[in-house]
C-alpha cells in the first residue's frame, strides 16, 4: 500500500495542493476587487446595459461551446475579429460609459480624503429658497406648469444656451410670471445659477428611463433627463394636477407635500449634508403627475 502511494507520488506530482500564504495585501486586493465588480454589476444592472449584457452573455456561451469543441475555423475568425468586437462594445456603451465616469467625477473623492471635514457655502439664500418655494406654491395652486433647474456643481451653461437670458434676482412674482401660459418665455425650463435666474424657455434632455410612469408628460421627463445628466435640482409642478414633484440623480420624488418640499430645498442648499446623505428614495409612482 506504502510502495502505490508512493508510485502515485511520484507520477501525479501536479495533483499536489500549493501551500497559499495569505497575507494582509491579499485581503485588501480581494476587498476591492470584489467591490469593484459589485459596482460594476450594480450599474450595470440600473442601465441599459443590462439587456445588452445578457446578450454578451449568450454569445460568451456559444464562444466557450466554439473552443470547447476545437471549431478552428470558428476560433480562428474570433481571433481575428476580437479587437473589431472591443471597439463595437466601447461605441455602444459609450452612453453609460460616459454616465459612470461623469457620476465619479462627481462624488469628488480627493476632496474627501483631504478635506474630509470642509464645510461647502451654500448654493442660495434663504430668501432665495423662500422666493421659490413661495413662487411653486402659488402655481401649484392655480395649476400653472412650470420647470426650474437649480445648478450644482455640473454646469448648466450649454443649457443656458438653448433658451433666453433673464440673470434677475429669483422671485416668487417672476416665477410666476415667466410661467403665465400664453407668454413668450412661458415654455421650457427656467435655470436658476446661486441667487438668479439665468435664463429661461430652456430645452432640456428628455429621460428615456422604461420604468417611469406612462402617466408623466414631456415636463416631468424632462426635468428626469436633466437630473440624470448633472447633478442639478428640478422642480417640477404639474399643470394637470398642480403637484409638485422633484427630480435628483435620475429618481423623482411626486407629489411632495409644503413640508417635505421645504426639508428637500433646506438639504439641497447645504451641500455639505447632500454630500452626506442622499436627499432622495425612489419610490412607487403614484397616481396623476
Amino acid at each position: 500500500m506504502k510502495a502505490a502511494l508512493q508510485w502515485i507520488s511520484a507520477h501525479f506530482y501536479w495533483m499536489r495542493l500549493p501551500s497559499i500564504t495569505i497575507t494582509p495585501i491579499d485581503i485588501i486586493q480581494i476587498l476591492i476587487l470584489a467591490w469593484i465588480i459589485y459596482k460594476i454589476l450594480a450599474w450595470i444592472k440600473t442601465s441599459h446595459a443590462w439587456s445588452l449584457m445578457k446578450g454578451l452573455v449568450v454569445i460568451g456561451v456559444f464562444v466557450a461551446l466554439i473552443y470547447i469543441f476545437q471549431m478552428t475555423t470558428l476560433i480562428y475568425i474570433i481571433n481575428q475579429g476580437l479587437g473589431l468586437v472591443i471597439m463595437a462594445a466601447m461605441v455602444i456603451f459609450q452612453p453609460e460609459l460616459r454616465k459612470a465616469l461623469e457620476s465619479l467625477g462627481r462624488r469628488q473623492i480627493v476632496t474627501r480624503l483631504f478635506m474630509p471635514n470642509r464645510q461647502f457655502e451654500q448654493l442660495f439664500s434663504d430668501r432665495t429658497m423662500n422666493e421659490m418655494i413661495r413662487g411653486c406654491e402659488e402655481m401649484a395652486r392655480a395649476k400653472t406648469g412650470a420647470l426650474i433647474v437649480i445648478e450644482q456643481n455640473d454646469n448648466l451653461s450649454e443649457y443656458e444656451r438653448t433658451g433666453i437670458e433673464v440673470d434677475a434676482l429669483v422671485t416668487s412674482q417672476l416665477l410666476i410670471n415667466i410661467f403665465e401660459k400664453n407668454t413668450p418665455l412661458h415654455d421650457g425650463a427656467v435655470i436658476v445659477r446661486g441667487d438668479r435666474v439665468t435664463a429661461a424657455t430652456c430645452y432640456l434632455p428628455l429621460s428615456d428611463n422604461m420604468r417611469l410612469s406612462k402617466e408623466l408628460g414631456t415636463r416631468h421627463r424632462a426635468g428626469v433627463g436633466i437630473s440624470e445628466v448633472t447633478d442639478s435640482l428640478t422642480i417640477i409642478v404639474s399643470e394637470e394636477t398642480g403637484r409638485i414633484s422633484l427630480a435628483y440623480r435620475g429618481s423623482l420624488e411626486r407629489g411632495v407635500t409644503e413640508e417635505r418640499f421645504r426639508e428637500r430645498m433646506i438639504q439641497f442648499q447645504n451641500k455639505s449634508e447632500l454630500k452626506r446623505r442622499p436627499i432622495f428614495r425612489k419610490e412607487k409612482p403614484k397616481n396623476g403627475t
